[in-house]
């Protein structure tokens, strides 16, 4: 699938808006979680579909925790465009999740005594990451994942 890509320029890079994330893209994920003493990782994809109320997100792929046999996950979110260029992600279901600014990408979400921390960087655009810090009662891990763009001839 390919890309229209409209970039705007801010001090310190390239700022991408809601529409430029619309496309394949091929995800690695590593996850620390510290409570546990385990790491793990997670390969796959993520495809934005346009859609009513923005763009749906899947990923799909293989994860691996510590020694434990690898799953197959995914999971949904739905990102639309928010006032003044902020990018706001709901659940699948259609819960609030949490927003940010692409140029001033950090963003919370408390969910009961959890903590989710995230900084978005966009600073290797088009290829960018999600860095997760998570901590609460029973919680205390990092996650970060690795976007880059699938072009149109190397799907897979």
């Amino acid at each position: 699938m390919g890309r229209t890509v409209t970039l705007r320029k801010a001090e310190t890079g390239v700022v991408p808006c809601l529409a430029d994330f619309v496309g394949c893209w091929r995800i690695a994920r590593e996850i620390e979680d510290r409570l546990s003493a385990t790491t793990g990782r997670f390969q796959g994809t993520a495809e934005f579909v346009p859609a009513a109320e923005g763009l749906a997100y899947r990923e799909q792929g293989v994860l691996t925790l510590g020694d434990a046999t690898p799953l197959t996950a995914e999971r949904c979110y739905l990102w639309r465009a928010g006032p003044e260029g902020r990018i706001i992600v709901d659940h699948g279901d259609g819960r609030p999740f949490h927003d940010f600014h692409p140029a001033g990408p950090d963003a919370r979400h408390l969910c009961g005594a959890d903590d989710y921390a995230v900084r978005y960087d966009f600073g290797d655009w088009p290829c960018w990451r999600a860095d997760w810090t998570v901590r609460g009662p029973r919680k205390d891990y990092r996650m970060v994942s690795h976007y880059a763009p699938i072009s149109a001839g190397s799907k897979g």
